[in-house]
């Protein structure tokens, strides 16, 4: 199983300062979690490559930028989360659908606002609340792991897990859904 933790805050923050060997292991050891982000997000394979590939260009050209070194998570989910977006709102007419027996255009333009939706929600949690949400149900960790990690009892990161899910959904509740119009 491939490692799917963050980079180390002292990394981060060597990076920040414009050292280029910790710059090249920070977006190394970005990669896997950047690859997922933008797999969970974006629409299609192909989409979600090129979205990491950009949030990677990003984090090379303006890690000095991060205000916090603990925040790149944060910081990569949104630059992935709009990359995937701005690629749902251009959909480029020589990328190939998917077969369409099984999705048409719209199911897959439909899908992409969807998956912005979700993005935007997660994006809004309190910062506690996303590390934990983004650590368990993105990254796919243990809650073990996750409360380890963040320095959290078990029930505390549960809690914190329970909060971050339920406002996540009711973010989505209060958002309405785009409608296709007439349909035949």
């Amino acid at each position: 199983m491939a490692d799917t933790t963050w980079p180390a805050e002292q990394l981060v923050a060597d990076a920040q300062r414009g050292d280029l060997a910790s710059i090249t292991a920070l977006v190394e050891g970005s990669h896997p979690n950047v690859r997922r982000f933008a797999r969970s997000l974006c629409a299609t394979p192909e989409d979600a490559e090129d979205a990491a590939q950009e949030a990677l260009i990003i984090l090379y050209r303006k890690i000095g930028t991060l205000r916090a070194s603990g925040a790149l998570a944060s910081w990569m989910f949104r630059i992935v989360r709009n990359e995937c977006l701005r690629r749902a709102r251009t959909m480029r007419p020589h990328a190939p659908l998917p077969d369409t027996a099984v999705s048409s255009a719209e199911d897959v333009v439909l899908e992409r606002i969807e998956a912005g939706r979700v993005a935007a929600a997660v994006a809004a949690l309190p910062a506690e609340q996303r590390r934990v949400l983004i650590m368990r149900d993105i990254q796919g960790h243990s809650g073990r792991t996750t409360a380890q990690e963040l320095g959290l009892s078990t029930a505390a990161m549960k809690s914190r897990l329970h909060r971050a899910r339920a406002s996540v959904q009711q973010s989505l509740r209060a958002t309405p859904r785009p409608t296709t119009g007439d349909t035949p």
